[in-house]
């Protein structure tokens, strides 16, 4: 059986001292639930993973990072390298998240040698996917979901694509207020894991968690928690607030 996973992803947001505040409430607060019934990440601004990985301290919540990049080091200006990561006490990474597709411009290949970097470097990848709104409009949805699983996984064995968590992100319901119906959300779900089976084999598609994330909050969690093929939530606006957060991760357990 999945274990549900709730991960926060903070974006810009939050400066010093409430990264700090917001962490050690969330620690203090899932205390009962936290590595036990449900897996919770918190994913803050590289600049505040050191201060947030004090405030974690040896708690069940662990820490993410919400960017990585493929090389190990080197002259590659403003980025950030998996060991690095890992020494800053980050255990999950996310990558290609929508923003970084549809704002920075990162590609399919690039997203696919961040998942190998961050495997290789040992973190465990959340590989984003998902549709715009003029994609799903043009019933475009199944062909973008796939094209950007499988390449966000080629060339990785089974062995390690068990390390992946996916997050299906219709774009069009981040940050907009909108959020797909869990029916839709299902149907794209159910989708990933028909095309994880096929890619692999039924076993390791049973056990990969696939996170739904678009405008989750704690007036839908629970529902959206209740399909069948929708194992946590990558939260993003409600993460910065602690008892919304702290609601959204009780309705997953």
């Amino acid at each position: 059986m999945r274990k549900p996973f709730v991960a926060g992803n903070w974006k810009m947001n939050t400066d010093s001292h409430s990264s700090v505040e917001l962490a050690e409430g969330i620690v203090s607060g899932s205390l009962e639930v936290a590595g036990k019934s449900v897996t919770v990440a918190i994913c803050p601004p590289f600049v505040y993973l050191q201060a947030v990985v004090k405030a974690v301290g040896n708690s069940n919540v662990a820490l993410g990072a919400q960017d990585i990049y493929f090389e190990g080091n080197g002259a590659f200006t403003g980025e950030i390298s998996a060991s690095m990561l890992k020494d800053s006490g980050c255990v999950y990474a996310i990558c290609g998240h929508s923003e970084r597709r549809h704002v920075i411009g990162e590609t399919d290949e690039l997203i696919n040698k961040k998942v190998a970097a961050a495997i290789a470097g040992g973190l465990l990848p959340i590989l984003c996917v998902g549709e715009l709104l003029s994609e799903r409009q043009a019933s475009q949805t199944n062909d973008v979901v796939t094209r950007q699983l499988k390449e966000g996984l080629a060339g990785l064995s089974a062995e390690k694509v068990s390390a992946v968590t996916i997050a299906y992100e219709p774009v069009w319901a981040i940050g907009t207020g909108l959020t797909a119906t869990p029916d839709q959300a299902q149907q794209v779900h159910e989708l990933i894991r028909k095309l994880l089976s096929e890619m692999y084999d039924d076993e390791l598609a049973q056990e990969i968690r696939i996170q739904y994330g678009g405008s989750a909050k704690p007036s839908n969690a629970a529902e959206l928690m209740g399909q069948p093929d929708i194992d946590g939530l990558l939260v993003g606006g409600a993460s910065l607030k602690t008892e919304d957060f702290l609601a959204i991760i009780k309705a997953a357990v």
